[in-house]
């Protein structure tokens, strides 16, 4: 079902039926064409006259935006024609994005988003999605009822603190939460009138922000903590109230407040967090492709010794969801966490300078300190992973040293944007004289080494979180729990072909991204149906969820139009 701003009417995907006409119709997003309006939609809706006479498919209006997107001096510029696109047409704009996702996932995603928030006041330019502030306490929950759609399926929230690896961005932080809807639209198959994105501009510490005249959020810093989690008690109560069904995704929260949000809601409530999570399966997901490539069986998981270089929110999601899967392998919790060693940018993490959820990984505090290099001597590692954010981080000294206890090491340097990876593919492929298997948060182009093309991975969360969207609208679980995201991880691994293996990739390729996640989406759904907390009732049978599945997810096609009396 599909469902309009302006009425509350819902409609299927082979018709679409609104109450609106003229003028009023073509500016909106949801039901304009373009020049794609048959010459009786144009009578019938009252619209002729209003367009170009001509009726130019689908496929020519994409001819003509992906030339317009050669156009473009640069990347930011693409995004912001992309994302004007969106805002008058959002049809042919997910069927451009569906069709190129290769090509324009780095756009509309990261790396591209990254730098599109640092300049967000200054490109922005139609408001999309919902803002709240301190000065809306106690309003909340009459100001969900400003957002014109009766049925939610996903909502994305972030306050700025922490835009990927860029810090405190305040409200230009909104970027974020509309490209990752725009990916659970493209790649999850939601449906695109059920998405909202919510900027909390709780203020910033950000100075540049501050002093800026054209800054667009509150210049104010941001709110005592015990404010923060006042308001945020008062604006889920005001979501869940309207939409008690709507799953919601925190983003970008400084690593504080991610934990506690996480910690607060998920037993009672349909959330998770991406930067933890969901960082986390994609994790997973990448070591257990990283054994299959090397012709391991999963059990070998639990044998492998990982340093993190990074022990932030996502670090800590990651050896969470790394000493799940060990322990699902046979080890103990302690066993498990023993064979993961953090590193911050002080070094190793020892017990007396652990954070409480860095603390089940801590090492002796004669270790304390220790930096990378010397780490890995210590450990004899077989997988590097950075989300550190610190670019260059992974030496070629580090490289070669990894080299000498591993044959073919995983190095997988998942910092975003690509300015903050710790290390580039070229590099690492050269120091480990091309045989590292290698996956980047950021996009990287094949490298030439030696005579032979070598491939990396995208360790990319465009993987897993899309799924749990239409996951939620189908199954309607009342939570997300951890077992989901191994799940997830599980998923994506076995869903390599033999092909990517060949190519020395850990993870499918972006190609087929749309049919890994309905992959996901089914086996998730039978999750939630196995573990109890679905509300909706259970398909009969395997052939008939993946029908339930294919109908409900969504393709950007126009569709005929009838107006409502």
């Amino acid at each position: 079902m599909f469902l309009c701003y302006s009425c509350k009417e819902a409609f299927n995907t082979h018709v679409w039926s609104t109450n609106e006409h003229g003028a009023a119709l073509i500016h909106n997003p949801l039901f304009n064409k373009g020049t794609s309006f048959t010459a009786s939609e144009r009578e019938r809706l009252g619209i002729r006259g209003l367009v170009p006479p001509a009726h130019i498919p689908i496929e020519k209006q994409e001819q003509r935006i992906l030339r317009h997107l050669e156009s473009c001096q640069s990347d930011v510029g693409r995004y912001v024609t992309l994302s004007n696109l969106m805002d008058r047409n959002e049809t042919l704009y997910y069927y451009v994005v569906s069709k190129n996702l290769n090509k324009l996932a780095p756009i509309i995603y990261t790396p591209t988003v990254g730098k599109a928030c640092q300049n967000f006041s200054s490109i922005y330019r139609r408001s999309r999605g919902m803002y709240f502030t301190p000065e809306d306490k106690s309003e909340m929950h009459s100001m969900v009822y400003n957002w014109p759609v009766e049925e939610v399926d996903v909502i994305v929230v972030t306050d700025g603190s922490r835009i990927l690896g860029l810090g405190d961005l305040g409200c230009q932080g909104m970027g974020i939460p509309i490209g990752k809807l725009a990916l659970y639209v493209a790649v999850g198959g939601v449906n695109p009138a059920k998405v909202l994105p919510i900027q909390l501009d709780f203020g910033t510490n950000n100075k540049t922000l501050l002093d800026d005249p054209l800054y667009i959020g509150r210049k104010t810093p941001r709110v005592p903590h015990e404010l923060f989690i006042e308001l945020m008690d008062e604006f889920m109560s005001a979501v869940y109230a309207r939409w008690p069904k709507v799953l919601v995704q925190f983003e970008d929260f400084s690593s504080r407040n991610a934990f506690a949000l996480l910690e607060r809601y998920k037993e009672n409530h349909l959330v998770f967090n991406d930067d933890i999570q969901g960082t986390g399966a994609v994790a997973l997901a990448g070591i257990m492709g990283y054994l299959r490539v090397r012709g391991l069986p999963r059990s070998a998981l639990k044998d492998q010794k990982i340093v993190c270089l990074g022990g932030g929110s996502a670090g800590i999601g990651v050896m969470d969801a790394l000493m799940t899967g060990m322990m699902k392998e046979g080890l103990s919790k302690e066993a498990a966490a023993e064979n993961i060693y953090i590193l911050d940018s002080k070094g190793l993490i020892g017990r007396h300078r652990a954070g409480e959820q860095q603390l089940p990984f801590a090492k002796p505090q004669e270790l304390d300190g220790l930096p990378l290099l010397e780490t890995i001597k210590e450990v004899k590692p077989s997988i590097l992973l950075g989300l550190s954010g610190a670019a260059g981080a992974f030496t070629e000294e580090i490289i070669r040293e990894m080299m000498k206890y591993c044959d073919r090491p995983f190095i997988c340097p998942m910092s975003n944007p690509t300015d903050n990876a710790e290390c580039t593919t070229e590099d690492a492929f050269k120091w480990s004289d091309g045989r590292a298997l290698l996956a980047t948060g950021s996009p990287f182009d094949p490298v030439e080494y030696n005579g032979k093309t070598l491939h990396s991975s995208q360790a990319n969360n465009m993987y897993v979180f899309p799924s749990l969207g239409l996951m939620s609208a189908i199954a309607r679980p009342s939570i997300i729990p951890d077992s989901m995201f191994y799940v997830v991880a599980c998923s994506l691994a076995s869903s390599l072909t033999d092909g990517d293996m060949k190519d020395g990739k850990v993870y499918p390729g972006l190609d087929h991204i749309r049919e890994v996640s309905k992959k996901i989406t089914i086996d998730t759904c039978i999750h939630a149906w196995d573990t109890g907390i679905a509300r909706n009732k259970r398909p009969p049978s395997l052939e008939s969820l993946k029908n339930l599945v294919d109908s409900k997810y969504y393709v950007p096609e126009y569709q005929p139009i009838v107006r409502l009396v």
